[in-house]
């Protein structure tokens, strides 16, 4: 492999190793499952609902009180946590007349927790 400045890496080989082709290619998961994991991922590159996230791994929430905690209206909240239930990272429940938002199970935490890890480690 060859680097030149701040390249990528590349490869300079022109040998396939079918062997190895071969055994990645029963691991991999169909093109819809790879297909929704990039969609889930998208929704992590708004900073917004990130925070959003961020704010619900610590208290359930209503729209009013993420809004005030995030400085924005409670259309622009509400508009985010549409897109998060929509890909199921949080849930909802009703109480009365008020709506209480929470993360929908302690995979999107787990999925949250990684990302900060990974950001801190720099």
């Amino acid at each position: 492999m060859r680097k030149t400045g701040y390249e990528i890496e590349t490869c300079d080989c022109n040998v396939i190793n079918e062997e190895i082709i071969a055994q990645v290619r029963t691991k991999m998961p169909d093109d819809e499952i790879l297909l929704n994991l990039a969609d889930l991922y998208k929704v992590f590159s708004d900073s917004t609902r990130v925070k959003i996230l961020c704010a619900l791994q610590y208290s359930e929430m209503c729209v009013c009180d993420i809004a005030s905690l995030l400085g924005m209206t409670k259309s622009a909240i509400s508009h985010q946590l549409r897109t998060l239930r929509q890909t199921r990272l949080v849930k909802y429940r009703r109480d009365g007349k008020v709506v209480y938002y929470s993360l929908d199970d302690e995979h999107v935490g787990n999925i949250f927790e990684q990302g900060m890890l990974h950001v801190r480690e720099r």
